[in-house]
């Protein structure tokens, strides 16, 4: 359903509020650059700092300014149920083509409780779901089991999902245990290639928020077998992937997205705080080795 080069879209402040403005350019730059989809409110977004009425309207403005020209991924996920189907209706009904609900964290469920939760999900609202399972933030792991689970249940819900537990058996094992056809995205920008390889689809992307149409040319290169070229790439793109986690996320891409361009502010809400200067020093680098700032 999904596949390529998927910005997971930082949300733009601009004294302490939504910047709206910037965000509609955002969204314009990267569909011009050749990402393929995008991603609102997701953990780059910072989705965890934002009212509901904040993330909805944020969903709203992804979609609308997009206007149809690639589809919107909107973040969903909650830790409190009936919250993630309230995002999930509000997004289906403003056009997203689907939800990309994490796993609950903080309230630590079982597998037995991770079925319930995107079971519940899956039959109360027709929207789309992609898995999205990050478990050094939120500390439960849906584990492969309950993924084959829920997607043999559901095959017409749970489209996809987005991995960013770093395990790469995992690609083959969704495909031993779901089929080969079911859309696998990375959440880890350095493991793109290898996921790739494995039968990944394509990745749902910090670095792509800063230098997307690098990113769009990698993904072509894997997707044409082009395995020169993309590892050629991969080189280019590797700094900037470990500079965009030099300090906690999204810090650091916000201020490699102020240095490409004016309009956008380094401003990340509380508890997260501006990066510190040697992040700043190893972002800086990075775009420059990237090719994406001027030595």
């Amino acid at each position: 359903m999904f596949s390529g080069s998927i910005p997971a879209l930082v949300t733009p402040f601009r004294g302490g509020a939504f910047d709206e403005p910037a965000f509609r350019r955002l969204v314009d730059w990267q569909i011009e650059n050749g990402s393929a989809a995008l991603v609102a409110c997701g953990t780059t977004g910072e989705a965890s700092t934002l009212s509901n009425a904040e993330h909805h309207r944020v969903i709203e403005v992804c979609i609308e300014q997009a206007a149809g020209r690639v589809p919107v991924i909107a973040g969903c996920g909650s830790n409190d149920t009936r919250n993630a189907q309230l995002h999930m209706n509000f997004a289906k009904k403003s056009g997203a083509a689907a939800g990309l609900c994490v796993a609950p964290y903080y309230n630590r469920p079982s597998q037995r409780g991770l079925i319930a939760h995107f079971s519940y999900l899956a039959e109360n609202c027709d929207l789309p779901i992609v898995l999205y399972n990050v478990p050094a933030r939120t500390v439960t792991d849906i584990l492969d089991d309950t993924v084959v689970e829920l997607v043999t249940k559901y095959p017409d819900r749970i489209v996809a999902i987005k991995d960013a537990s770093g395990d790469l058996s995992r690609v083959a094992d969704h495909r031993m245990g779901i089929g080969r056809d079911f859309c696998q995205l990375s959440g880890n920008d350095e493991l793109w290639l290898p996921h790739a390889a494995a039968g990944g689809r394509g990745c749902i992307s910090v670095t792509a928020n800063v230098a997307p149409k690098l990113c769009a040319e990698f993904h072509a290169a894997i997707a044409a077998n082009e395995l020169k070229l993309a590892r050629e790439l991969n080189d280019r793109l590797f700094p900037l992937h470990y500079a965009m986690f030099s300090d906690a996320s999204p810090a650091p891409v916000k201020y490699a997205l102020s240095r490409v361009h004016d309009w956008l502010q380094p401003e990340v809400r509380l508890p997260l705080v501006e990066c510190s200067d040697e992040a700043k020093r190893a972002v800086d680098e990075a775009l420059v080795s990237a090719g994406v700032l001027a030595g």
